[in-house]
């Protein structure tokens, strides 16, 4: 049995103060929407809490898919490092960006040079898709933020890093493990096109040839399950978690995280979801659980 714990979408809040020349471009929109809106729903005691009761589950690995950030500010970015790192050691603790994080066009370089450890393979080269072996457990990631227009939240892979990810899972066919992606848009979704994968139809013809057994994401801010075509007559099961940070009655669905635990083998393996999260008292208890079965046709 191995336990992978999934959270996303923090949002590190307080937001710090920006200069006033880190407001032109897209920031500016981002940071008025901070102050009228989002500072209200991300809130840093609920994300404490969300950890202090996943670090008591004493997961194998973590795995964070995104959205750190709020609107790119190069303060964010070693924040955002600090926060991982007190989550676990680079080795333990494995990062995949969101829109916000890549908000600006330079935030990619930000990333990389604060969160390169988390966002790399078991080599330490970074780079998308990357792939990390950890028990029975095959973590491929990718990353879906792109700077985007003012009031757009889309994510887009790519060619080169979907002939990448396409590659990847072939070559996983032949190992033992079981393949989880890792994404911050989900590659379902009803949130509408101003906040959707834009080239999710080639990622779930992708899914569809070469298979994976499970997808976690993040980005909607709620509790999602989506069962994809895989090869054969497969399915393969994508699910999203809230927030970590969202506070009660804040927001669609507060603050929650998930935990899976994975066991079996190839065409028999056996994963356990159990999530976790705020209660209407202020306190972390288990809300669901059941399995989700990657059997063989």
């Amino acid at each position: 049995m191995f336990t992978l714990a999934h959270l996303s979408d923090p949002h590190l809040a307080p937001l710090p103060q920006p200069h006033w020349r880190d407001l032109l471009g897209k920031r500016v929109t981002g940071y008025i929407n901070w102050q009228r809106n989002r500072r209200f729903i991300h809130d840093p005691a609920v994300l404490a809490k969300i950890v202090a009761d996943m670090k008591s589950q004493a997961p194998g690995h973590i795995a964070v898919t995104g959205d750190i950030a709020n609107i790119a500010l190069p303060a964010e970015f070693v924040r955002g490092r600090e926060w991982l790192e007190s989550l676990g050691t680079p080795r333990d603790v494995t990062f995949v960006p969101g829109n916000h994080d890549i908000y600006v066009p330079e935030a990619a370089g930000y990333a990389v040079r604060q969160w390169g450890a988390q966002m790399s393979d078991d080599d330490g080269i970074a780079g998308f898709p990357f792939l990390r072996r950890r028990g029975p457990l095959a973590l491929i990631g990718v990353t879906s933020g792109v700077p985007t227009a003012p009031l757009l939240a889309t994510g887009w892979l790519g060619t080169a890093q979907l002939a990448g990810l396409a590659e990847t899972l072939n070559q996983l066919k032949g190992e033992n493990l079981f393949r989880v992606l890792l994404i911050h848009h989900p590659p379902v979704s009803k949130a509408g096109r101003t906040k959707a994968l834009l080239d999710a139809p080639v990622l779930l013809r992708i899914i569809a040839a070469h298979g994976a057994d499970l997808v976690i994401h993040g980005h909607d801010h709620v509790h999602m399950l989506n069962w994809l075509q895989g090869p054969n007559g497969t399915r393969v099961p994508a699910v999203g978690v809230p927030s970590a940070s969202a506070a009660i009655g804040k927001a669609n669905d507060a603050a929650a995280y998930h935990l899976y635990r994975i066991a079996g083998a190839p065409g028999a393996w056996s994963c356990e979801l159990i999530s976790r999260g705020m209660t209407p008292e202020g306190g972390i208890a288990e809300q669901k659980r059941f399995v989700l079965s990657v059997p063989s046709p």
